[in-house]
């Protein structure tokens, strides 16, 4: 198949980019304000889809505790979708009283990844999503559906194609408008990456699929370029390459917004997303990052 002609980016760095930075102590919060600053910054650079926050438990992922705070303080700009992260019915009740434009919802490929993940199985989880994804439609805010693990996981090691295809298929037809899909290791290949897109395709058209893939190998760029030959048009990056999953040891995190870009300019891919403005906020994200690790190692070391 040819390439598209038109790339939609989701980007990722304000809710998966922050929410695996290391949080021992109260200190260890990215503040609400640098949240709404890289959101800002983000919203300048011309993307039209930024996932802000997670309405998740502050107990097991404490760097999204202030989802209300952030998803309230948003400068919003039209056409712009800023969404939220929901794992159950108190969180999308959250998320729609905070006025987020979409919520997503999540399950994997996985079964011992789900369990690992929200201690349930794969059946349980989607079930769960019932109420959430009715409550939404009530309220007329669409759905994204994301699966992880698509190209394997970090506890059962290879995950079919079909269970990637079965997943995803129960995600849409519960009325999630798009599905995510999510190498979440970062070990998918190329071949690998082909193969599974061509399983859940057969029951998904390709414009309602996107690709999520982590670059812990080094073969994000690569993987997308594969899934783009055979016609995805959306893709999900984090500036300056930030993030990761909590519950998956040692992948290094999302693909970078920045890589993306650059590869579907070489391509001649429209995306409407000023390049240049998407590397200047990679800097500054880096750079506050980089001050907040330096203030709580001295604080360490005061003690």
């Amino acid at each position: 198949m040819a390439f598209p002609t038109h790339v939609k980016l989701v980007e990722m760095s304000p809710r998966d980019g922050l929410q695996n930075e290391s949080c021992e102590t109260v200190n260890d919060v990215v503040p609400t304000a640098i949240k709404l600053e890289l959101i800002e910054r983000l919203s300048r650079t011309g993307l039209s889809h930024i996932e802000a926050a997670s309405f998740v438990s502050p107990k097991w992922v404490p760097q999204m505790a202030d989802a209300s705070e952030v998803m309230q303080g948003i400068q919003r700009r039209d056409g712009i979708i800023y969404s939220a992260l929901t794992p159950n019915l108190k969180g999308a009740e959250n998320a729609i009283a905070s006025n987020a434009s979409e919520i997503a919802v999540f399950s994997a490929a996985s079964e011992a990844f789900t369990q690992k993940n929200i201690n349930c199985s794969i059946e349980e989880s989607l079930s769960r999503f019932v109420p959430v994804i009715e409550l939404a439609q009530a309220h007329n805010i669409p759905v994204r559906g994301y699966v992880s693990t698509v190209l394997g996981c970090p506890y059962q090691g290879h995950v079919s194609p079909n269970a990637v295809a079965r997943v995803a298929k129960q995600l849409y037809e519960m009325g999630c408008y798009e599905i995510s899909l999510g190498d979440t290791i970062g070990t998918g290949t190329p071949t690998n990456a082909k193969r599974m897109l061509e399983a859940v395709s057969q029951d998904i058209p390709m414009n309602k699929l996107a690709a999520h893939f982590h670059d812990t190998y080094g073969q994000a760029i690569a993987n997308l370029y594969a899934v783009l030959e055979e016609g995805i048009g959306i893709i999900d990056a984090s500036v300056a390459g930030l993030g990761g999953c909590p519950y998956a040891k040692g992948a290094s995190g999302n693909v970078a917004s920045e890589d993306v870009l650059y590869l579907l300019q070489g391509l001649n891919i429209e995306t409407g997303i000023n390049l240049e403005e998407m590397i200047a906020t990679g800097y500054w994200i880096s750079d506050q990052l980089k001050r907040q690790n330096h203030s709580k190692v001295a604080l360490a070391k005061g003690r």
